[in-house]
């Protein structure tokens, strides 16, 4: 009973999965409102370098806007994958079997994020170094996700085991291959005649 329980209780992370799905379509819609007022204000607005950079802006905020909204698409498809039905439809690079991938995949986001927003930072800058501190930040943060992607993605070495005896080298004659005994240490094969 307890069991079933348990069992059954994956299912609330529906919740979740749900909630996610409706705050990316929140921000998409808005997005797709924002992209379209600020098209709007472009075509209107003479052509000064001040009133570009307000432009430039507008539309480096709207596609943190879409960022954000694929952040929370792609932990709603994580989390259905992971705890509901892990049949679940996506291309290759979108395919989740563990917490890890689903990690590595916000993480991969977020530091396009950081990155967007620096950008914007830059568009607004008017000379100076305060700008630096706030640069220096996004890059120890970028290199910080970044080594923890690469540590998580990394695969164990594994000690390979030879079934076979021979290795065959094209226009060679068959060599003895060296066989594992499972202590890290390797013995030649003996060379033995074909029947």
């Amino acid at each position: 009973m307890l069991n079933r329980i348990i069992n059954g209780s994956r299912l609330s992370i529906l919740i979740a999965v749900l909630c996610s799905f409706v705050i990316s379509i929140t921000l998409l819609l808005y997005g797709a409102a924002q992209t379209f007022v600020t098209v709007e204000l472009a075509l209107k607005i003479g052509h000064s370098s001040s009133e570009a950079k307000t432009i430039i802006l507008s539309f480096i905020e709207i596609i943190d806007l879409f960022l954000l909204a694929t952040v929370f698409h792609i932990t709603a498809l994580g989390l259905y994958s992971l705890f509901i039905d892990e049949r679940l439809k996506v291309p290759p690079w979108l395919e989740i079997h563990n917490l890890d991938d689903l990690k590595g995949k916000l993480v991969s986001v977020v530091i396009v994020i950081l990155s967007v927003l620096f950008l914007g930072r830059a568009v607004k800058w008017e000379g100076g170094i305060d700008i630096l501190p706030f640069g220096v930040s996004i890059a120890l943060v970028s290199a910080a996700l970044t080594y923890f992607l690469n540590i998580h993605h990394k695969k164990p070495k594994m000690e390979s085991d030879y079934s076979g005896e021979y290795d065959i080298h094209p226009g060679d004659h068959k060599k003895p291959r060296a066989k594992g005994n499972g202590s890290g240490e390797y013995e030649a094969r003996a060379f033995k005649p074909i029947d």
